[in-house]
């Protein structure tokens, strides 16, 4: 099954959903040889930035999509609590967003997820790294993340969706959209309700327990339409939409570690 989410391209809707910023020019150099900025072409004249933070060769990789508010250079702290748990942790930047050229959208936004998935993949390979690929969303990036999980062009050993929405239209009621107005339908949204159900990897949902924006029934829902084999699912206490790895730092990590070394039982 095939979504066409171009209805939601307009721009009373785009102006709610993305929220780009660029990244603040850098002084000096990086000195981290574990750090990997890349520009990626998605499109004629269209780049999207991305940080890899590759640590070890024979660690699970992670592509990792942020939400809307947040660029690749917020996550520039997190290569190193991966690399504790044997993850080479690679985020990438929607159109306009950080380093990247273009204009976001709806459509843009899954399509791009093929060519960065592709870009990646042999990005990877020319570098010798042979450890398992995991995709992973958080809020908005759980729409890519769940797209490619989805097909069966990837070679994905696992999906980690993180305040990730199940549904599209009420989260833009939420946002403050009139969708019965604009003659939107659940049909021509991103449709991670039905794509989920696509996904035969082993999956991790987590989520906040007093998520506001996307609430904890969203993740209920992800699971039970899961038809996954192996899924979890892990609910972090008293924690919200923005606070939720700080709140819950200690679960969070251990169930993504957790997750990673069982797709890679043999690592050490």
């Amino acid at each position: 099954m095939n979504f066409d989410s171009s209805p939601l391209d307009r721009p009373e809707v785009l102006r709610f959903l993305f929220h780009p910023r660029r990244e603040p020019v850098m002084t000096g150099s990086i000195s981290d040889n574990a750090l990997h900025d890349v520009l990626i072409p998605v499109e004629e004249s269209v780049q999207l930035g991305g940080r890899f933070h590759v640590h070890n060769p024979s660690f699970v990789n992670l592509l990792f999509f942020h939400g809307n508010g947040e660029i690749v250079a917020d996550y520039d702290d997190m290569g190193i609590v991966y690399q504790r748990i044997g993850v080479n942790f690679c985020p990438v930047d929607y159109r306009g967003y950080g380093r990247s050229s273009g204009e976001p959208s709806c459509t843009a936004l899954i399509r791009d997820a093929h060519v960065v998935m592709d870009y990646w993949t042999s990005w990877l390979r020319e570098r010798g790294c042979t450890g398992p690929l995991v995709v992973m969303g958080r809020s908005l990036g759980s729409a890519p993340a769940i797209e490619l999980a989805a097909t069966d062009r990837h070679p994905i050993s696992g999906l980690i969706i993180e305040s990730g929405f199940a549904y599209t239209l009420p989260l833009l009621r939420l946002l403050g959209l009139d969708v019965e107005r604009l003659g939107l339908s659940e049909t021509e949204a991103v449709g991670n309700h039905l794509k989920i159900g696509r996904i035969r990897q082993p999956t991790l949902i987590i989520h906040a327990e007093l998520d506001r924006i996307i609430p904890f029934s969203d993740a209920q829902r992800l699971y039970e339409l899961s038809t996954a084999k192996e899924k979890w699912i892990v609910k972090i206490p008293d924690a919200g939409h923005n606070d939720i790895f700080y709140q819950g730092l200690t679960q969070y990590m251990a169930a993504v570690k957790t997750f990673v070394e069982r797709l890679s039982p043999t690592r050490k």
